[in-house]
């Protein structure tokens, strides 16, 4: 079972910005969807960002704009770079497939606050 280790969050001021970094030992990454959630505290983990295969793209509308998701085939890792940083997008952020199907990692706390 495949778990995803993900790093780069922290503690960043609003209007900030911040990298996201995800590894999955999975030799078949190259030939899998990706994605990157998040989850506030009391409330439902919500999809972030997607990324095909093929390398297409799709944004949740709160974000769209200000983050880009990206994936390295070659090291197996997902990115996101944030931008432009709200209050409203602090949370813990994971990495997965778009189905979830993966064991969720402990993900990585993004705190976005004055």
């Amino acid at each position: 079972q495949v778990q995803p280790v993900e790093s780069g969050g922290g503690l960043v001021q609003p209007g900030g910005s911040l990298r996201l970094s995800c590894a999955a030992s999975t030799r078949d990454f190259r030939l899998l969807n990706m994605a990157w959630f998040r989850q506030a505290p009391g409330n439902q983990r919500e999809l972030v960002a997607s990324i095909t295969r093929g390398g297409s793209t799709n944004y949740a509308d709160s974000v769209k704009g200000r983050f880009t998701i990206s994936r390295d085939n070659a090291k197996n890792t997902v990115s996101l770079q944030m931008n432009s940083l709200k209050p409203e997008d602090t949370a813990v952020y994971y990495c997965n497939t778009p189905q979830g199907v993966w064991s969720w990692g402990l993900g990585t706390q993004v705190t976005v606050s004055s």
